[in-house]
């Protein structure tokens, strides 16, 4: 079964957050298993992100979370995040695409 992760938190140094993005994007490439990523900010509160992560299954997203680097990267989100992760685990029952 399909899942998406979203990954809510906020920030007021998005642009960190976008290059960790893009360095851990390069330190796992042919190993991570996330099938697309989406970042988003929120219109009426800038500091407010989600990043929605889209998996094959529960299993691949937890093998992705496991990586050493993925580890790494969550550490040092949290030194540039406001507060704590928020995540929300979803099983895809429908997909309309």
């Amino acid at each position: 079964m399909a899942f998406i992760q979203i990954i809510e938190f906020k920030t007021s140094k998005a642009e960190e957050t976008q290059k960790l993005d893009q360095e851990w994007e390069r330190a796992t490439e042919g190993k991570r298993t996330v099938r697309r990523s989406i970042a988003t900010r929120d219109r009426n509160d800038p500091t407010h992100h989600m990043l929605l992560a889209f998996f094959d299954s529960f299993e691949s997203a937890m093998e992705n979370s496991a990586l050493p680097e993925t580890q790494e990267f969550a550490a040092r989100y949290a030194e540039v995040i406001d507060g704590p992760m928020t995540f929300h685990d979803l099983d895809v029952i429908e997909d309309h695409s």
